[in-house]
């Protein structure tokens, strides 16, 4: 996979940074996110369209996982902090403990591509979060692929 130059976010997050958000977010990540998040972290990808919903989407840019500090302007980017941001536009229940919908994508015009949970904690199925048909604890979604290696696969310049 290509990426714009200068696109990934230092520093790459490690097993343990990656072990570490898992337990906060009270979910496993993917093997094939795990590595992908571990190069290409943050990344803009040359091939960064596909489609879903009779509608072309295009990534902005994936989002990072970083140990954030408050100390850097790319933090903005951190999976964390745009989970803190959507707070209960991305939640169904409130009362859940752990992590329904997890962003790993920033798509042009504020939509966001997310890890969906809801269905399958072991293997969840990449969806697009539509921001403006969300609102407080009724996230939309429309699911794009059955696992993030076959989202991967669709995208295209």
């Amino acid at each position: 996979m290509e990426f714009k130059d200068g696109s990934i976010i230092y520093p790459l997050p490690d097993d343990t940074l990656l072990s570490e958000k898992e337990g906060k977010w009270r979910i496993n990540l993917p093997e094939t996110y795990k590595e992908f998040i571990k190069k290409y972290n943050g990344g803009t990808p040359i091939k960064d369209s596909f489609k879903c919903n009779s509608h072309v989407y295009a990534i902005d840019r994936f989002l990072c996982i970083l140990k954030v500090t408050g100390e850097r302007d790319d933090e903005y980017y951190d999976i964390g902090v745009v989970r803190t941001q959507l707070d209960e536009r991305i939640v169904f229940d409130e009362n859940l403990v752990g992590t329904e919908l997890l962003p790993i994508a920033v798509l042009f015009a504020g939509d966001f591509v997310c890890l969906d949970y809801r269905n399958n904690v072991e293997e969840p199925v990449v969806c697009v979060w539509n921001h403006e048909e969300s609102s407080d604890l009724n996230p939309i979604t429309y699911i794009v692929s059955n696992s993030f290696e076959e989202f991967l696969n669709m995208l295209t310049e």
